[in-house]
């Protein structure tokens, strides 16, 4: 008996510890009718089919029950059994008229269309809660009841404002604003404290820095720029350079836990939209006295670089400083003076000697940047250009040029100085790492490669070093094959992030690397700032660095979350700009490369980084399938291939903003 009780314990106890494994929390990621939820750990992912999502919404984190276990390489399935918390309880979407009344002719009720391509069913919205939207107008829209999809319940909700017609000036980026949940407007707390920091550098600000006011320094941004937080200064030494990289000091303005600190962690990164910044900081602070502006007095962070004759740094130090910039300089007329503009030479014939060493000295260090192996993908990027309505009137690519890249290179130095400085104290700090590629992947690139006569050499483990994947670009610059094996070498690549391990850039193949030069727009060089002057001050004791050690893994989570989304509400922006661009030139024929092939499209992107699609459904000279292996598309009956990176003629047949699409047919 005794034996038996015991069996059937162990038998309760195991059953017991096996169901509460099944049960499991994480995010729910909603595709089209279906998605998937990762738990919290990341370990494991779980398919949830239509019926077992119910009230749940992209975004939520939620619990679910393990419904079927995984077999070979298909997920488990699971169903969502609670929502622990929302991720969102307002969206901005398209209002669509559902029915009219017969005997007013008033809309009876209506639907809202979320902007977000994960949020895919509508929200239903009755008359008296529709506050009078009109068919097509862009709302946000407050979510009454998340509905049950088991139960075929639609979502409800009550609309709070209408943004107005999608094609109106401004609306679209409005809506695209709302519906990523940008701060539009700083706190009045956070306005209040900016006013009442001083618009001017007083003498006791000054004392205890370095002060390099006699120093020619100038900045070098873009045309339309209104904040300057770094500027250059150059000087011949008897053997090589001593180079001067001047960053605004933020920090002795924006202190931990004040309004503007608390502010400033939240946005995280200034957002660069094609009619508007949604800045980090108040303007009064980044356009004003963090700025450094010309022939005013300015508080700075300076990394003094001495180069040899080769461009190496031989010796570097790291101060607080006081600098007055010479010149706002901008990249064209730099690259201008460089060409031997006799105007502009005569103008600023003080620093046209120190510009062109900067030159010669850029290149110095870009040449041995490349011999240890950085990779320059050289990707175009679009430059919109808007009338005064904002609409569209140009959507052309941003040159670089010789100023752009001595900027870059200057930068990036200061960059890896910064890094190597403070990794090699072992102190807490923030570095910007860039991992290896995705060893699947570049295996995949090695193999495919050889069909083009080239060769990667792959390691032991498998990894290529930077070097291998920059030879390969270099093999096939000006093949026909580089388009498509720089789009595949691209696709390998890991994002680069923020830490608090110095792990290295392998895309730029540098051992240390960090994020200094720019405070006024992104938090870890404002953040990484305040040890560094809290270091040069003798005032980073056992509690600060412990404090440090503390905060920076979720200040550099956080600030990399954020970076992302602003990331995306920038290609967004642009899209929604290219999109309304093409309005305009439907049935025109462009030149364009094949950016990408799937079972449902062939993607396009023309020579202005405008891309569009090109339904498989709508090519009727055959039926298309999908050939993963060797990236393209292939005719069933004809045989006919359209293949990644092969150039094609495609005419603009439709640009639609609320769908967010252009579509290409081949043209005849």
């Amino acid at each position: 008996m005794k034996k038996n009780k015991s069996k059937k314990t162990k038998e309760k106890h195991h059953n017991g510890s096996r169901k509460k494994s099944l049960r499991y929390r994480g995010v729910f990621q909603a595709l089209s009718g279906f998605g998937f939820v990762k738990t919290e750990d990341g370990e494991q992912e779980f398919f949830i089919p239509p019926d077992g999502i119910h009230s749940a919404m992209h975004g939520d984190m939620v619990e679910i029950h393990v419904t079927k276990p995984s077999k070979g390489k298909k997920s488990a399935e699971a169903e969502i059994t609670r929502i622990i918390e929302r991720a969102a309880e307002t969206l901005v979407g398209t209002f669509e008229a559902g029915s009219r009344s017969r005997r007013t002719g008033d809309i009876a009720f209506g639907f809202v269309i979320p902007d977000n391509k994960h949020y895919t069913d509508d929200i239903f919205v009755s008359r008296e809660r529709s506050k009078g939207a009109k068919d097509g107008d862009k709302v946000v829209v407050r979510i009454t009841d998340y509905g049950d999809r088991s139960k075929k319940r639609k979502s409800e909700g009550i609309i709070t404002e209408i943004l107005g017609d999608i094609n109106a000036p401004g609306v679209d980026i409005t809506s695209l604003i709302r519906s990523y949940g940008l701060p539009e407007r700083f706190p009045e707390e956070v306005r209040l404290e900016a006013g009442r920091i001083a618009d001017h550098v007083d003498a006791d600000m000054i004392r205890g820095r370095k002060d390099l006011r006699d120093v020619i320094t100038i900045t070098i941004d873009g045309d339309d720029s209104r904040d300057f937080d770094d500027a250059v200064s150059l000087t011949k030494k008897s053997s090589g350079w001593e180079l001067g990289v001047h960053i605004a000091d933020v920090a002795e303005y924006v202190k931990e836990g004040s309004q503007l600190d608390r502010e400033a962690l939240r946005r995280g990164t200034s957002v660069y939209l094609p009619d508007r910044v949604i800045p980090m900081l108040p303007e009064v602070l980044s356009n004003g006295i963090c700025s450094l502006n010309p022939d005013e007095d300015r508080l700075t962070l300076s990394c003094i670089m001495t180069l040899d004759e080769k461009g190496k740094v031989k010796k570097s130090r790291i101060l607080e400083s006081v600098i007055r910039s010479r010149h706002r300089m901008t990249y064209s007329n730099v690259e201008k003076i460089l060409e031997g503009d006799e105007d502009l030479c005569r103008e600023y014939e003080d620093i046209v000697p120190m510009l062109n060493d900067m030159r010669d000295v850029s290149g110095l260090i870009r040449r041995r940047r490349v011999r240890h192996g950085a990779i320059d993908f050289d990707l175009p990027e679009p430059e919109i250009l808007l009338d005064d309505a904002g609409r569209t009137l140009d959507v052309r690519i941003h040159e670089r040029n010789e100023a752009t890249r001595l900027i870059e290179d200057f930068m990036i130095l200061a960059n890896e100085t910064v890094a190597m400085t403070f990794s090699d104290q072992g102190l807490p700090f923030i570095y910007r790492i860039h991992d290896n590629p995705d060893e699947d992947r570049i295996r995949e690139l090695a193999l495919f490669v050889t069909g083009f006569g080239c060769h990667i050499k792959l390691k032991k483990d498998g990894s290529a070093g930077a070097g291998e994947l920059q030879k390969l670009l270099k093999e096939v610059e000006d093949t026909d094959a580089a388009i498509l094996i720089r789009t595949l070498a691209l696709r390998a690549m890991s994002q680069a992030k923020y830490s608090t391990e110095c792990r290295g850039h392998y895309g730029l193949a540098l051992k240390y690397y960090t994020h200094f030069t720019s405070p006024i727009r992104r938090y870890p060089d404002l953040q990484i700032h305040r040890i560094i002057k809290e270091y040069l001050r003798f005032k980073l004791t056992d509690e600060k660095t412990a404090h440090y050690r503390e905060i920076l893994g979720g200040v550099a989570d956080r600030s990399g979350s954020l970076e992302r989304r602003a990331d995306d509400v920038e290609r967004d922006a642009d899209k929604l700009k290219m999109i309304e661009y093409m309005q305009s030139h439907i049935g025109e024929e462009y030149n364009g490369v094949i950016s990408g092939v799937t079972d449902w499209g062939i993607y396009v992107e023309l020579k202005n980084c405008i891309e569009g699609m090109i339904p498989l459904r709508d090519m009727t000279d055959d039926y298309y399938e999908l050939d993963e292996m060797r990236y393209q598309v292939r005719g069933r009956a004809t045989g006919r291939t359209y293949r990644l990176g092969e150039p094609v003629i495609v005419e603009a047949v439709r640009a639609d903003k609320a769908a967010m699409e252009i579509d290409f047919r081949m043209a005849e």
